[in-house]
């Protein structure tokens, strides 16, 4: 599915009707290819706080080219600021003082990472105080910083410094082209401790994952990218699907199962399954999801009934019952997909918003029950370009896919890529987050 708008805003009589009208002017995002490195350019660091080693080591580690005394005139693919040391708003100079000289050296497509204190783990009010305030200096970056780029904050518990690789990694690489303006959590709940990545070009190699949902769209996306990163995939679909399913899994070396997931004894099915063919499972991406849009002064309780049974009551069960059966592995990952509309709610969609934010509130019941470094975690995708929002008609199109600081829709890739950033190993801290994939949407949320 292209985008048509974009593309004509490439055209030199585009680019004439962007400039002299003001309409929005979406830049090409750039995303991972295999084999590319983390960050195609150089990373500047500032900032001083108790992550400041931690950061060096994991850039490091990742192959990042560094600095922290930035050349005029030089351009600049990333910004890394450590604003755990501000500890009063008096403190938060710190960032003009850091971000200003340097935001116009920075590429199209660039990132910046902000990574600070749980402002509920601080040490004083004043300092809760301050490392709240990042949230909303991120947010207004995210939105005038432009050309693709994206802003993001990284809130890092007390003890849990080691374990910010991974999350740096996604967010400052390609992988992470429609994330903006986000505010993720590490070990605030759960472990504070990272498991090691034996092989970061395939880090789920050895480990099965579960897609619900996934012989087309964006579950199959995510199956791709799962596969493409080592995992063996159990695909999981409706009967009427199986066809498709089938030869997805054909293609990925993977392995499927043809039922509803909304059946009676669908979870027992999955467990007897997964303890047949591979003993333990490693990840459950709840996917699987349906609309049935009408104003609630309109619809009939089986609309009602049928996205609630299938968006969220299915993933709640098939999780119960494979945690009961001690058939998700140590370290083991659960992923629930969620949607703007959980957050921000939608006209037509009260069934729908009402299911996605059940499964927000599935992430918060779960993430404190969960031991043994299994987490659980959540993507919210605003628009995302597939065949379903293709026929949408394309006045309602056009706004849903404008409304945002990047001007454009995501592609399923942006959110299996988020989902892979959960899943990898050393992921372990991420635990209790629901990270939108929607370009930071300007109404709602």
């Amino acid at each position: 599915m292209s985008d048509r708008y974009q593309t004509f805003t490439s055209t030199p009589v585009g680019k004439l009707l962007v400039k002299n009208l003001g309409l929005p002017n979406p830049v090409k995002l750039e995303r991972w290819t295999e084999g590319a490195p983390v960050v195609d350019g150089t990373v500047v660091v500032g900032g001083e706080g108790r992550l400041r080693s931690s950061i060096a080591t994991a850039l490091d580690n990742l192959g990042v080219a560094t600095t922290v005394v930035p050349t005029e005139g030089e351009k600049y693919k990333a910004l890394v600021f450590d604003a755990s040391g501000i500890a009063s708003s008096p403190d938060l100079v710190a960032l003009q003082e850091f971000f200003t000289p340097l935001l116009r050296s920075l590429t199209s497509c660039a990132r910046v990472v902000v990574l600070g204190t749980v402002p509920e783990l601080t040490g004083s009010a004043e300092e809760r105080v301050a490392q709240r305030a990042l949230e909303g200096f991120t947010r207004s970056l995210s939105k005038e910083i432009g050309r693709g780029s994206t802003v993001n904050l990284v809130y890092v518990a007390p003890d849990a410094a080691s374990t910010v690789e991974s999350t740096l990694s996604f967010f400052l690489s390609p992988k992470s082209a429609y994330v903006s303006g986000q505010v993720t959590r590490i070990g605030a709940t759960g472990t504070k401790k990272a498991q090691p990545v034996t092989d970061p070009a395939k880090p789920l190699t050895g480990t099965v994952a579960i897609v619900t949902g996934a012989s087309r769209g964006i579950g199959e996306q995510i199956a791709r990218v799962l596969h493409r990163d080592g995992a063996t995939v159990l695909g999981i679909d409706v009967p009427q699907a199986a066809s498709d399913l089938q030869a997805l899994m054909r293609e990925l070396d993977g392995d499927h199962l043809a039922l509803d997931i909304t059946g009676k004894d669908a979870p027992q099915r999955i467990a007897q399954h997964v303890k047949t063919k591979f003993g333990q499972v490693d990840a459950v991406v709840h996917n699987a999801g349906i609309t049935r849009d009408k104003k609630l002064a309109n619809m009939a309780e089986d609309r009602w009934s049928s996205v609630i049974a299938v968006n969220l009551t299915a993933p709640e069960r098939i999780t119960r019952e494979l945690l009961d059966q001690g058939l998700i592995k140590k370290n083991g990952r659960i992923v629930g997909v969620s949607s703007i509309a959980g957050i921000a709610g939608n006209l037509g969609q009260t069934n729908y918003a009402a299911s996605k934010a059940g499964v927000i509130g599935f992430v918060d019941a779960l993430a404190p029950e969960l031991k043994d470094g299994i987490t659980v975690n959540a993507v919210a995708p605003g628009f995302i370009i597939t065949q379903m929002t293709a026929a949408v008609p394309f006045a309602t199109r056009e706004v849903g896919q404008r409304l945002n600081a990047m001007a454009q829709g995501g592609l399923p890739v942006d959110v299996a890529e988020t989902i892979a950033w959960y899943l990898n190993p050393g992921s372990t801290a991420v635990n209790g987050n629901v990270v939108r994939v929607c370009g930071q949407m300007m109404l709602g949320a």
